[in-house]
């Protein structure tokens, strides 16, 4: 079985390995800033992450080209990088700036099949996301936690036992901090932890080449960003490179009873699969048995985690719970820091979140529900009959797969947004849907037609973007028209 400390000291030699060869058309010198003095750079994307790819690039003395399509006036951040010496393009990108650099990092907004960077491809120029820059500077184990539903509340899970154990570890990628503040604060002489626990999004995943974590998590694949991609399997395979590089030293932690991830199993590498199932049993891994999650590991002795013991409720919790003890427990961190970590989490705002409970209804905010497969999850954890409110910018998947959930489970289908006509297509053949404007009226028609144990759900299965800055600002609307309900 594997430690953290055991990990980083087997594995530092092998990582500089990786970064030798990585950087090995600058001199193959051993301290990769080194290797960046001088490099021509550009970095597509000014959000969050390309201004913090932006400034630890000129740091480290490379000659950088930030680009955006947004106006500079909607780039915040931009002047600082510009008083930093980072050439900073608004408005459009240049065909030019692509072509002439020797290194171009990707934002994760900007998909990776972007006509530009095929073009920067073509002339042997490399292209990579901020999480495979990174990771050439990282020499602790780094658990990277994928999938289509559930990779904030996993990851965020998993910072909290590693915690509880007395570890040191940073937690973002995807979710808070871009994980190249964590190697430039590393760099500058911050304690490096223990590990590193990121989410990862299939954005990020498109242009990886020699990103490798020691444990690699696959919590399920279900319909989202088909806007994005050519089709369902394309996005699937993006998800399934987390394992490409993986050696017999690293793992796999999967969920077994996800079809899509069953279905390309051949994608999961040279690690150890280490699966999770609350369908049937497993010889190694973890199931469910009644109320118990049963975890078997060999080298281990059988151990049981209470189901009632679990604070975050519902089956998808279930699962990230299975993927965060396996993790956990393979990295060495005691049971008992994990079930007390289990028994206390209350889980992330807009996921599955208890507004209140009013006259006998529940009010959930489930905001970052922002596709099909969150809907399901989400209707599948509730008991008894549920009032839902979906509906917002389409991602291109198909609705219609619920409509037999959805009859067995939905009184009331209240549609939003820019979707709203293709939710109610799809839902009223089986319930009772209508169609408003604004979430004020979404949630006062909710109240109206809700009837004690009945839940009044918000759960979009689209993204926010047509009426909301993001998804916490619809959960937040969501909140307060809730809690001023007489």
């Amino acid at each position: 079985m594997s430690s953290i400390g055991g990990y980083s000291e087997m594995a530092l030699p092998e990582k500089k390995a990786v970064l030798k060869e990585a950087f090995e058309a600058r001199g193959g010198v051993e301290d990769p800033r080194e290797a960046l003095k001088g490099v021509r750079a550009l970095v597509v994307g000014l959000a969050r992450t390309g201004l913090s790819v932006s400034r630890f690039l000129s740091r480290c003395g490379a000659s950088v080209t930030a680009t955006d399509i947004r106006p500079s006036g909607e780039l915040p951040g931009a002047e600082g990088l510009a008083a930093m010496g980072v050439e900073v393009r608004a408005g459009r990108h240049r065909e030019e700036d692509f072509l002439s650099s020797e290194l171009v990092v990707v934002s994760p907004g900007v998909p990776g099949s972007h006509p530009l960077l095929s073009s920067a491809r073509g002339k042997g120029v490399p292209v990579i996301s901020d999480v495979e820059l990174a990771w050439r500077f990282i020499d602790v184990p780094v658990i990277a936690v994928a999938g289509t539903n559930g990779k904030s509340t996993t990851t965020s899970l998993l910072g909290r036992i590693f915690e509880e154990a007395g570890k040191k570890v940073f937690v973002g990628g995807n979710i808070g901090t871009p994980v190249i503040e964590y190697v430039e604060g590393v760099l500058d002489g911050e304690e490096k932890g223990d590990a590193c626990i990121l989410e990862i999004s299939s954005f990020q995943l498109e242009t990886t080449d020699t990103f490798n974590p020691h444990i690699g998590v696959m919590l399920n694949i279900t319909e989202d960003h088909l806007d994005r991609y050519a089709g369902f399997d394309e996005y699937a395979m993006t998800k399934m490179r987390l394992f490409g590089n993986q050696g017999p030293s690293d793992y796999a932690v999967v969920n077994a009873a996800d079809p899509a991830i069953a279905a390309r199993k051949y994608a999961l590498g040279r690690g150890t699969v280490v699966p999770f199932t609350t369908s049937g049993e497993v010889k190694e891994g973890l199931f469910l048995k009644g109320e118990e999650m049963v975890f078997r590991l060999s080298g281990l002795a059988e151990e049981t985690y209470p189901v009632e013991r679990l604070r975050l409720k519902g089956l998808q919790n279930i699962e990230n719970a299975m993927a965060a003890i396996a993790c956990a427990r393979v990295s060495g961190i005691p049971a008992e820091a994990v079930l007390k970590t289990l028994s206390s989490y209350k889980g992330l705002a807009h996921r599955m979140e208890l507004v209140r409970e009013l006259k006998g209804v529940r009010y959930i905010d489930d905001s970052k529900g922002t596709n099909i497969g969150a809907l399901e999850m989400a209707l599948k954890g509730i008991e008894g009959r549920v009032v839902l409110i979906a509906g917002g910018r389409d991602k291109g998947g198909d609705y219609g797969v619920l409509r037999e959930l959805v009859r067995q489970k939905v009184k009331l289908v209240i549609a939003i947004g820019e979707a709203r006509k293709k939710i109610m297509e799809a839902f009223s053949p089986v319930t009772e849907t209508l169609a408003v404007d604004t979430m004020e009226m979404a949630v006062a028609r909710g109240h109206q037609n809700a009837s004690r144990g009945d839940t009044v759900l918000l759960c979009p299965a689209c993204s926010s973007f047509d009426m909301y800055a993001n998804y916490a600002e619809r959960g937040e609307h969501f909140t307060r028209i809730v809690e001023a309900l007489p």
